[in-house]
């Protein structure tokens, strides 16, 4: 037989339907298309099994987080397993896909290694619980805003302003994060106030634990409040922090019910404590300087307000002594030229 024959023969569909298929099969565009065709169903069916089981796994796991990663998993695993069937169809054997994943990820694991960081990192995330999906938290940087989404790669925060602050997991496990969600929302915050000695106490504190009462979000009584071994008063409390240079300081403590307005709540607070102390008698301190002279502070020349000099002494004068206005001393040139008090 001739070789024009063989070709006629080979190119000619046989007529019975194995020997039909196998005929196919051999031509690759028809492998290709077939290929795409698994692959596209390996689709289809991980939606498809997504849809199925997402109740029963967000039944199965509480946290949310932890489910959307499991139902995320199993996505991938189908399409994975869809995309190597189609490889075996162009003859790619399993063992060849594997080395040849393992020589590609060898080469670029320099470039690969904080994806993979971030990765393992995410996995522990899951695993501790430090924060979950709609938790409000606090970074190490004052930024604020609710966990939108945890990956194993990121944490998805949307803050305060409205925007987004997409923090790869790796950061997160070793920056410092408050969780003013966990477990129990309310938040205990605390207000400082520096009043002067003169003052008077008692009714300083008085305003300060009525301005927080009446508040909205602001818990004004009920039974204590217990945050492991120890227990807090639930109403508004002032106390007095420290004795400072130049004041008593006191600190008021109130808990709120929520954290999500602590900005405002503590605003709305701090203007009715300053509406009250108009009327009282207790004044907001702050540093005072007053200068003192003794036999060791020397003489000095100072001008009065109506133009009239001190007596100089000539031997002082020779020293060229610098000279002191009289808003320096608050007009008080005669304790210095006596010497002191």
């Amino acid at each position: 037989m001739d070789t024009a024959a063989v070709a006629q023969t080979e190119s000619t569909p046989p007529t019975g339907t194995a020997e039909l298929l196998s005929w196919l099969w051999g031509i690759t565009a028809v492998r290709i298309l077939a290929a795409v065709v698994v692959v596209g169903l390996a689709v289809a069916v991980s939606k498809l099994l997504v849809r199925l089981l997402g109740r029963p796994v967000a039944r199965r796991f509480e946290r949310q987080s932890v489910a959307q990663t499991v139902l995320g998993l199993l996505r991938v695993t189908t399409v994975v397993i869809g995309t190597l069937i189609g490889a075996s169809f162009l003859g790619l054997q399993i063992g060849d896909i594997v080395l040849s994943v393992t020589v590609f990820s060898a080469v670029l694991g320099i470039v690969l290694a904080p994806i993979v960081g971030s990765v393992i990192n995410g996995l522990f995330v899951l695993a501790d619980n430090p924060y979950e999906i709609g938790d409000m938290i606090e970074l190490e940087d004052g930024r604020q805003g609710f966990v939108d989404d945890i990956t194993i790669r990121y944490t998805k925060i949307l803050t305060l302003d409205n925007t987004f602050l997409v923090v790869p997991n790796a950061q997160m496990r070793e920056r410092d994060v408050t969780n003013f969600s966990a477990e129990d929302e309310r938040t205990r915050l605390s207000i400082p106030l520096l009043v002067t000695y003169e003052g008077d106490l008692d009714e300083a504190r008085r305003i300060m634990e009525r301005a927080a009462r009446n508040c909205d979000e602001v818990i004004e009584g009920g039974p204590d409040i217990r945050i492991g071994s120890a227990r807090y008063p639930a109403r508004p409390t002032c106390l007095i922090n420290s004795y400072a240079d130049s004041g008593v300081r006191l600190v008021l403590r109130f808990w709120v019910q929520t954290p999500y307005k602590i900005s405002r709540i503590e605003s709305t607070v701090r203007e009715r404590i300053w509406e009250r102390l108009d009327d009282s008698d207790v004044e907001i301190a702050y540093p005072h300087q007053h200068l003192k002279f003794d036999e060791h502070s020397g003489r000095a020349r100072v001008a009065l307000e109506n133009g009239t000099q001190p007596p100089v002494d000539p031997e002082v004068a020779l020293h060229d002594e610098p000279s002191i206005d009289s808003d320096d001393l608050d007009g008080s040139w005669s304790e210095a030229a006596d010497g002191g008090e």
